[in-house]
């Protein structure tokens, strides 16, 4: 049995991965679990579910909310009054990565942003096998996450794109290895062009056809950065170069990605859109778990279609490119800016097409930052991008 310790486990990969294990009990046991702290009531009801020894919060104020969330659900499953273990409860911003380094087998990544990273980098260097969801650690973190890596095996991909990757490069060795094609809904505004997105509204953004996923993602996913983030990701994992990652726009989100080999055959990897299928395959890598999810039913008559990219409406993967062939933080300061980005076009701050020509912006600005070294380095970096991106921000509300 596999002890699990789960970051982020009230978003939605934390939510589903928790499913799995339900679903699995002689399979897998959690013993930790963290969350920023917006939703306590949640995390109180896993921790007590799961009966979990240590449970965290990354926002300190909501301990004392998790305390009495706790007694609550306890009496709420029928525990009587004190008749229930307590776990050991960790705040504030080191509690993620306290719990990181928990003893167990995994550590199941979901935190949203580049506050991943510290995290990733204490699951590594505690030993533990890393299932990362957290793309943007990665991306931001490169050089020091994959330094910490000490074993084949250790760092697993949870997105469903590298997931498919990972599955698919099974079919043969590297050196046979030709292209990473990397599939992209096109999100809810595939198709169009650039004048048409203009007025684009959060609510509008938030319309994804096929995935059901947290506000940050969603709106990565419509603007396609995430999908930049992704090919910066998928560089890192397999140490393929930015010229033969290519990505195809696949509406139905059926064909996960694919791998081009040197004799001319294509690997795919299919499955109707559900994350329980990465996640499952990530806990129990190298192994699959039965029922995970359910498969591509073949007897009902179905069309896959593929698209070009269009780069000009959506210029945010060749930007992630650039950024990730010049590297020395350019990553970083990709991802962070676009966080800053999103911020302001959720609170009405930024246009949506606003959100790449600013971190467009703020990359042709950026210091020359030597290949990061440190969390330090790549924070600063990172404060830097955010602080650049505000000014871009503020100065096109004034007009200037």
């Amino acid at each position: 049995m596999k002890e699990i310790v789960l970051l982020g486990s009230t978003g939605s990969i934390g939510v589903q991965a928790l499913d799995i294990v339900r679903r699995n009990p002689d399979r897998y046991r959690v013993v930790a679990l963290g969350s920023g702290g917006g939703n306590v009531a949640l995390l109180a009801a896993q921790a007590i579910e799961f009966k979990v020894e240590a449970v965290g919060l990354a926002r300190a104020s909501a301990a004392q909310d998790l305390q009495l969330a706790l007694y609550a659900e306890a009496q709420r499953q029928g525990y009587a009054q004190g008749r229930y273990a307590v776990p050991k409860i960790f705040t504030g911003p080191p509690a993620m990565s306290e719990l990181a380094a928990w003893p167990a087998h995994t550590v199941l990544n979901a935190i949203t942003g580049s506050i991943g990273l510290a995290p990733t980098l204490a699951a590594l260097h505690a030993g533990r096998v890393l299932a990362l969801a957290n793309k943007e650690s990665l991306i931001a973190g490169a050089p020091l996450v994959k330094a910490a890596v000490t074993r084949p095996g250790q760092l697993v991909p949870v997105d469903s794109e590298h997931s498919a990757l990972a599955q698919c490069l099974r079919g043969g060795e590297k050196h046979e290895v030709r292209k990473l094609i990397l599939t992209a809904s096109g999100g809810p505004f595939r198709g169009k062009k650039r004048e048409d997105l203009e007025h684009v509204t959060v609510d509008d953004a938030m319309a994804h056809p096929t995935w059901n996923m947290g506000p940050v993602i969603t709106i990565n996913s419509s603007t396609l950065v995430n999908k930049g983030l992704e090919v910066i990701e998928a560089h890192e994992l397999f140490d393929v170069p930015y010229d033969d990652i290519e990505v195809v726009v696949h509406p139905q989100s059926v064909i996960h990605s694919m791998v081009e080999f040197t004799d001319g055959s294509t690997i795919a990897q299919a499955s109707p859109p559900d994350m329980r299928l990465p996640i499952a395959l990530a806990l129990g890598w190298p192994e699959r778990v039965p029922g995970a999810a359910k498969p591509v039913d073949w007897t009902k008559a179905t069309q896959w279609t593929f698209e070009p990219l269009d780069n000009a409406a959506f210029p945010a993967v060749e930007l992630a490119k650039e950024a990730g062939r010049t590297g020395r933080c350019r990553p970083a300061i990709y991802n962070a800016a676009n966080e800053e980005c999103v911020s302001a076009f959720t609170a009405g701050r930024l246009a949506f097409t606003g959100i790449v020509d600013t971190v467009e912006r703020v990359l042709g600005d950026a210091p020359d930052y030597p290949e990061p070294g440190t969390v330090e380095e790549v924070l600063a970096a990172e404060s830097w991008a955010r602080a650049r991106a505000r000014e871009v921000i503020a100065a096109e509300s004034r007009g200037a």
